[in-house]
């Protein structure tokens, strides 16, 4: 993880791996980033008054499954303010579909039975189209909406690829974008467009980070 001073006023821009105190902020992000994402959008039936309701629950169990499965977590912090983070599922844990039960039974409790299946459904359709073996797979990104457009998504792409460099078995990062400014974002930073992957009734493009780009 790197830190550098930025701007007029320097402020240090630095990325760690979240903090226990911070994963309320974290969700606060993550929810703002995906609240009209078209497969959230879908998932938890965005046409329901309880849509957000259900949709932060489901964001907030998905960052309690992280912390305690101790998966990386990585927050981008302006001084001492939190303006981005990034979630990945590590190769030795295994990046698979199968959650622990008490994260199945509190998303069941909060996002609904039906949104939880399509969760688990949407996760095993994108993983079993990623060409690789061992990989990271990039879960949640966000860039706090103020902080956007200044180039801080770039500081946080760098922090997920320091992250690649130290698991040399990992043959790269996966992440799927189902809009597309992101997969625009994410040509700009060297992920290869695989394929469409369809979940449900949405189509999202399915990109790969290889670790030989980053060794070349």
């Amino acid at each position: 993880m790197s830190s550098e001073v930025i701007g007029k006023s320097n402020v240090e821009i630095k990325a760690a791996y979240l903090s226990a105190q911070d994963l309320k902020l974290a969700a606060s992000l993550l929810y703002q980033a995906y609240h009209d994402d078209p497969v959230f959008l879908e998932i938890f039936a965005s046409d329901k008054s309880d849509y957000e309701q259900r949709l932060r629950a489901a964001i907030r169990e998905e960052l309690n499954a992280f912390w305690q499965a101790k998966q990386p977590m990585v927050g981008l912090y302006l001084g001492e303010t939190i303006v981005g983070v990034a979630c990945l599922n590590d190769p030795e844990e295994g990046v698979s579909s199968e959650r622990f039960w008490h994260w199945r039974l509190k998303m069941l409790l909060g996002a609904g039975y039906f949104s939880t299946k399509q969760m688990i459904e949407k996760e095993k359709v994108v993983l079993t189209s990623v060409p690789l073996k061992k990989f990271h797979m990039l879960s949640f990104i966000a860039i706090h909406p103020l902080h956007q457009h200044h180039g801080f998504g770039h500081y946080l792409m760098a922090a997920v690829n320091s992250i690649l460099a130290e698991h040399k078995d990992s043959e790269g990062v996966a992440v799927y974008a189902t809009s597309k400014k992101y997969k625009a974002f994410f040509k700009d930073v060297n992920y290869q467009f695989i394929k469409e992957v369809a979940v449900g009734n949405v189509s999202g493009s399915l990109m790969v980070y290889y670790r030989e780009t980053a060794e070349n």
